[in-house]
């Protein structure tokens, strides 16, 4: 079969679908992975087949000219609004309200996916019409994928790298909407897929939001309670090009520590996670432990900093999945890379700030399961609170005990060679392109392949 791999542009999304995307690529099916053009060296450097779609233009220029012009909120404007993020882990039912909901569709969820999905759509639905694609596997967040297989009958999935915050909140949000007046029913998010769903003769449906099916990465301990069907698969890190520096091939001499913020701190200095004083003091109150730390930081920010001290290493970048086997703790913000890996290798866990989009339902994991700590609040990133949370992770034998209970449950899962016949079968359900009169594919072959 045909399996096109859609993606906004950015590498996490993409990193989490590789392994799946060479799964399907060794098991003899064709992949195409479509993304804009500032993603396409990332695919080909994963030795897959990129189609660019959308405009040349960046996500970080497309979300900073759209903060400028007014059509995306800013982050002190989420604080003019409201004293907190828009937060898509809410799951508390006195939070949410009517009021709530459509403000967070209003005006975060739908101008923010219009800047991600508006360049790729006419472009996507041309591709998917010419190459016929069997199934279609796009992240939460690339709407695009799912109406361009929706618009050419292709079965659709959506693969998660974060816990399905986006799937829980569209169901919170319909059956909040079902309890309003029929003239009060606002829906930004249908409305805006339907305009799109319209120009190419077909119509709105929900399977547009959330897929035929979802491939969750991680155990089942971490998923959230939702209608949604879920296929389950193993976590495997893909951390793009990667070389394995020569201090990481000798076994640390005290317990490593890695602290690792990802790409957010490179691309996203508008949403900086930890500001240069914040991670002076962290420095400042680690420096007399006998630990080895590693911190991540572009050079822009490290070369700001006064001091470093002895125990600390900084680096621009290190391949997290070859680190982290040898790490006693992550410090982070709880991003895909760091955060998958994390559990996969039963590290236990700080998480700091509000960047990730499931950073409260990841907090209260951590509470749940004993596996971390968490400080979401950034006026509560201090060194000394930093550290005590730190000497408990490294001094408190139950949160290896139990990170190593979740990294069983997470090894317990298929494999991504696994959950292709899956895969396979799902497609051959949900797909429609094939019933009745034949599509003809390129060349005027059948579509199947």
């Amino acid at each position: 079969m045909r399996v096109l791999f859609a993606s906004f542009a950015q590498r996490t999304p993409f990193f989490n679908s590789v392994p799946l995307a060479w799964a399907l690529r060794t098991a003899g099916h064709e992949v195409r992975v479509a993304s804009a053009p500032e993603l396409v060296d990332a695919v080909t450097g994963a030795g897959l087949t990129a189609v660019p779609v959308g405009s040349d233009e960046t996500v970080v220029q497309k979300t900073l000219r759209a903060m400028e012009n007014g059509e995306l909120i800013t982050p002190e404007q989420w604080r003019a609004e409201g004293s907190r993020m828009p937060d898509l882990g809410e799951n508390r039912e006195e939070e949410l309200t009517w009021e709530f909901l459509t403000w967070l569709y209003r005006r975060m969820r739908v101008p923010k996916e219009k800047i991600l999905n508006d360049s790729l759509f006419d472009d996507l639905v041309e591709f998917c019409r010419w190459w016929q694609p069997d199934l279609v596997v796009s992240d939460p967040i690339t709407y695009a994928g799912r109406l361009a297989a929706a618009v050419t009958g292709a079965a659709h999935a959506r693969i998660l790298f974060s816990q399905d915050v986006y799937g829980r909140m569209r169901e919170h949000y319909l059956r909040a909407k079902a309890q309003q007046p029929a003239e009060a029913r606002e829906d930004a998010l249908a409305e805006w897929l339907g305009e799109w769903a319209e120009r190419y003769g077909a119509s709105f449906s929900e399977e547009m939001t959330n897929g035929h099916f979802t491939i969750d990465q991680l155990p089942d301990s971490l998923r959230l309670d939702t209608d949604i069907t879920y296929v389950p698969m193993r976590y495997v890190p893909y951390n793009g090009t990667a070389v394995v520096p020569k201090w990481l091939c000798e076994d640390p001499k005290a317990p490593r520590v890695l602290m690792t913020f990802g790409v957010s701190m490179n691309d996203w200095a508008v949403l900086e996670v930890i500001t240069v004083d914040q991670m002076q003091e962290i420095l400042d109150s680690l420096a007399d432990l006998d630990i080895e730390l590693v911190i991540t930081l572009p050079a822009k920010f490290s070369e700001q900093l006064p001091r470093v001290p002895d125990n600390t290493r900084i680096v621009e970048f290190v391949p997290v999945h070859a680190i982290l086997p040898s790490c006693s703790a992550v410090i982070g913000h709880g991003g895909a890379g760091s955060f998958n890996g994390s559990v996969l290798y039963g590290i236990p866990q700080l998480l700091i700030g509000m960047m990730a989009p499931d950073v409260t339902t990841k907090s209260e994991y951590f509470a749940r399961s004993g596996t971390g700590l968490s400080i979401e609040s950034a006026g509560d990133v201090t060194g000394p609170r930093i550290r005590a949370y730190l000497k408990r992770l490294l001094e408190e034998d139950s949160f290896r005990e139990n990170a190593q209970r979740v990294r069983r449950e997470a090894l317990a899962q298929p494999t991504p060679n696994d959950v292709v016949p899956e895969l396979e079968r799902l497609a051959a359900q949900y797909g429609t392109r094939g019933r009745g009169a034949a599509t003809a594919g390129p060349g005027g072959a059948a579509g199947n392949s």
